[in-house]
């Protein structure tokens, strides 16, 4: 099987056990290569694959070299938080990408769509025959305590270039998906086209 995004380190154990499950895991294809989406990749020793602009990340800092030091700009409770999570909890360190893969690409019955600005190689899956798009943190759909909202753009400090992932959420969008899944929390069904364009032009 292929995993999409391999979560926090934390995670390990959980998705080696659901990958034996389904037959075992074959490969790895990174979202992007943030720190809590890289996580449990070094320890499920399968390839990884990666968007090409994505491939410094995966291999080094995790998001730490765009990001502001420290990460300033949160607020000082959820900085700390985020400085332990990251180091205790989410990241597993760098991990060797073993291939790449580009905007085009078919991955298990999905095209990757890239769509760069969180993160500079941040791939979508979509599968056009159930209109159903896997989109890593193009969007969330919670805040920043954890708690249920509707879906809105990443927290500018974790973005390479928040217009960027404006426009990148916009071409989401004209997808007209039925189903996007984010990242993180819970699916945007209905009217997911005009959900996701009124978070892109939210400030």
């Amino acid at each position: 099987m292929t995993l999409f995004d391999a979560g926090a380190r934390t995670m390990l154990r959980s998705i080696a056990s659901a990958a034996a499950g389904l037959g075992g895991l074959r490969r790895i294809v990174l979202g992007h290569g943030h720190t809590d989406h890289r996580g449990a990749a070094p320890g499920l020793q399968v390839p990884v694959l990666c968007h090409p602009d994505e491939v410094q990340d995966a291999e080094g800092s995790g998001g730490f070299r765009y990001w502001p030091a420290d990460l300033a700009g949160l607020p000082a409770p959820q900085r700390q938080i985020h400085r332990i999570l990251h180091r205790l909890a989410w990241d597993g360190g760098p991990v060797k990408i073993s291939g790449t893969v580009s905007e085009g690409d078919q991955i298990a019955g999905f095209r990757v769509i890239h769509l760069p600005g969180h993160a500079p190689g941040l791939i979508a899956l979509w599968r056009e025959s159930d209109r159903l798009a896997l989109c890593t943190d193009c969007f969330y759909t919670l805040d920043m305590w954890g708690r249920d909202c509707p879906p809105h753009l990443p927290e500018r400090i974790y973005n390479l270039d928040t217009e960027q992932a404006r426009a990148s959420l916009r071409k989401l969008a004209e997808l007209e998906p039925a189903a996007a899944w984010p990242g993180h929390a819970h699916p945007v069904t209905g009217d997911v086209r005009g959900a996701l364009l009124a978070a892109a032009e939210a400030s």
